[in-house]
Parts: structure tokens; sequence; C-alpha cells
């Protein structure tokens, strides 16, 4: 398959941008919507038409059984995403520089140039580029650890497809775009979006072993779990709940430093964390109701608060559900992590009062979770003190 491009949302973007009345974000956008995406994007389309050429067999991998991490953002997703990474023998995962550079050509050649760096010129380059992450991603750890070489988000792949979301970061126009409600997106768009997915992810399994499971976690992929069993009828879909007390006010509280860089007025800073909130709800019920719907689908759903507590415990009970088993090296792993504990202080501090949230008003929008999970207890104030 040829590399996706969203056309209809490039050209959507494009109209926002020459719209805008920040002067000195509208020249940003259009600089790099008129220059900077049609030169990567044509040059990731070329890998991509290449890879097929290259390496054929790519072709030949089936994709068997993914795991799908779901759920809010600050819910756990991280966390189970890397717990599960390490049983290295099982899962394939995308890590950052490979959602950035989709092509197995442009992998090979990132892994080739590390190799030669490493063995001839003792690592130099691999030094100036540790540097550089640390200058980007550095004052953002404290908060979601992030690196090149970490496992992160499936939804990157997307990004220069104009299909990710990911640009809300950068162009919040929540409510004039839409990446996150799929599953309401019409059938024809659907497919070519998931039939690309599949080539990426066929691409990974190629080059870390077709055997291997695929392993996503996407806190954006709520909102199209329907499309994913479409996809994937094979897939299997694990979603954590955290207490949403905890997580909206941590994701609008993380959002806002995005947007604030931007210069953004507070009239329309408050327009999208409306509309970021009300998606908050979706990402809570759909899921789980689309997994009602589809009981055939293997599924387990998560207390945050237990995999925080006793990780070896947690992972062992979705094994179980997801029907996986265990070897003896990774159950010695996740021991370790138990008897480790998992103690960390983050200056990521939140509140439902600073973004004007009626705890009431939330407390009613998920009743049945409330009243299952017991998060009545919840403060409506917090930070960060664990993982996400």
């Amino acid at each position: 398959m040829f590399f996706h491009f969203d056309f209809s949302n490039y050209f959507k973007m494009i109209r926002l941008a020459w719209r805008e009345s920040n002067p000195m974000a509208r020249r940003y956008f259009l600089a790099v919507l008129i220059v900077v995406v049609p030169v990567v994007s044509t040059f990731h389309a070329l890998c991509f038409f290449l890879d097929g050429l290259v390496f054929p067999g790519f072709r030949q991998v089936e994709i068997r059984e993914p795991v799908f991490v779901v759920g809010h953002a600050r819910s756990g997703t991280t966390l189970l995403h890397r717990l599960l990474s390490r049983d290295e023998g099982r899962f394939s995962a995308f890590m950052l520089y490979e959602l950035y550079f989709p092509s197995l050509i442009q992998k090979k050649c990132i892994r080739g140039i590390a190799a030669l760096d490493a063995r001839l010129a003792g690592g130099w380059l691999g030094r100036r580029v540790q540097a550089w992450e640390e200058k980007r991603y550095g004052a953002m750890r404290d908060v979601h650890k992030m690196g090149l070489t970490e496992f992160e988000e499936d939804d990157i792949i997307f990004y220069w497809s104009l299909a990710s979301g990911f640009w809300i970061t950068k162009m919040p126009y929540m409510g004039d775009l839409d990446f996150y409600y799929v599953d309401r997106w019409p059938e024809r768009k659907r497919r070519r979006l998931m039939r690309f997915y599949q080539d990426c992810v066929r691409r990974q399994l190629y080059l870390n072993g077709p055997d291997k499971i695929h392993l996503s976690k996407n806190p954006v992929f709520s909102g199209r779990v329907e499309t994913l069993i479409d996809a994937f009828p094979d897939a299997r879909i694990l979603v954590p709940l955290r207490n949403p007390y905890e997580t909206i006010p941590s994701l609008l509280k993380l959002m806002r430093i995005g947007w604030r860089k931007l210069d953004w007025d507070a009239e329309r800073q408050q327009r999208c964390l409306k509309a970021l909130t009300d998606q908050s709800f979706h990402t809570y019920t759909h899921p789980l109701a689309v997994l009602r719907e589809h009981p055939e689908t293997p599924h387990a759903i998560v207390d945050y608060r237990e995999v925080v507590e006793d990780p070896a415990k947690a992972i062992g009970e979705v094994y179980r559900q997801l029907g996986l088993s265990m070897g003896a090296t990774y159950q010695s792993l996740l021991d370790a992590e138990s008897r480790r504990g998992r103690k960390h202080v983050s200056s990521h501090d939140y509140s439902l009062e600073e973004f004007g949230l009626d705890p009431d008003e939330i407390r009613e929008g998920l009743a049945d979770l409330f009243e299952r999970y017991d998060w009545d207890t919840g403060s409506g104030a917090g930070g960060d003190s664990q993982p996400e």
C-alpha cells in the first residue's frame, strides 16, 4: 500500500491556519503546512514505496492477536504498556523514532548508522542525539518519560499523514479538527486509515520478528475501538481505569502547558479545554460500550491502583484474561517490580477547581464507574504521585 495522506484534513488545516488571528501562529502554521509537510511526507511516501521493492517479504507477515492498550490519558496506559513491553520475547512495539520514520528502509538505515557510530566513532553521534533529546524532552520527562528510543503511542505513525491526534497539541482547533472520533468516520475513510496502519505494523513485525505480538498504547485509540476490532478481528483490548478526578485535570493541565506556549488567548484555551473535557467522558465510556457489544473480543479492565500497588499480580491477571501464558523470566522481572515498589513524586500538580470542573457533574456522568471502583473517596485535587 502507498503512504497514507489525509488530503481533506490537510486542506482544512491550511484554511484554519490562514484564518488564524494570531500573526505569529499563522506564519508558523502556514510555514509548517505549506513547506515542511509536503517535503517530509513526500520523502516518507517515496521510502514507503521503495520498501515494497527492497523488502517485499514484509507483505507476507501476519498480524496475529495484537494487544491494544486504550483508555483515558494519565490513567496508567504508559505504565501498563512499558510493563508489558518488558516481556521482550513476546511483544513488538514502536519506539518513538520508528514512528517518525515509518518505512523499513528508514529504520534499517538509522539502525545501521547507530551501529557504525558505536563501532567506529565511539558513540560520538549517539551522544549528540542524547544531548538533543535532553533539550527537546527533558523538561517534560517529570510528567511523561519521552525519548527517541522509548516505546510510544502508535498514533504518532499518522503524524506526517496529517491524521494524528498529536496535531492538536500544535493546532488546538478542537471542534474543527477531529482525530479522535474515528468510529464515527465514514467507513471508507476508516478503512483507508486502518490499511495504512496495518502496513506499518507489518513492517515493524518484519523488523522485530514476525512471530511476535504487536503491542500498542494509545489513549486516542479509545475513540476507534470498533474500528480496531473491524481491522484486527483477533485483537485483544486492555483498558486501565483511574479516578477521573485525577485524570481529567491532569490531562487538561498538560495540554494547557503546550497551548500557552503558542500564546493562545484565554477564551480560546477555555473553549478547547471544554471540548477536551467532553471528549474525556467518551474516553471512559466508549471502549467499555464497544467491548460489551463484542463479548467475543478478549479484553481486560484494569484498576490503575492495582497496577501501582502490585504489578506482578495485576499483570498476571491481565495475562489470564487475555489468554496469555507467562514465562519464568518475565515473572521474575515482575516480582522484582512488585518488591521494589513504584515511588514517584512529580511536580505536575492539578485540581478540578483550577479548570472550573464540577465534581458532581463528573460523578453523575460516570456514576456506574464511580460505584464499581469506589472513586467517591477521591479528593478532586492532586498531583501525579505515580506513573501515568
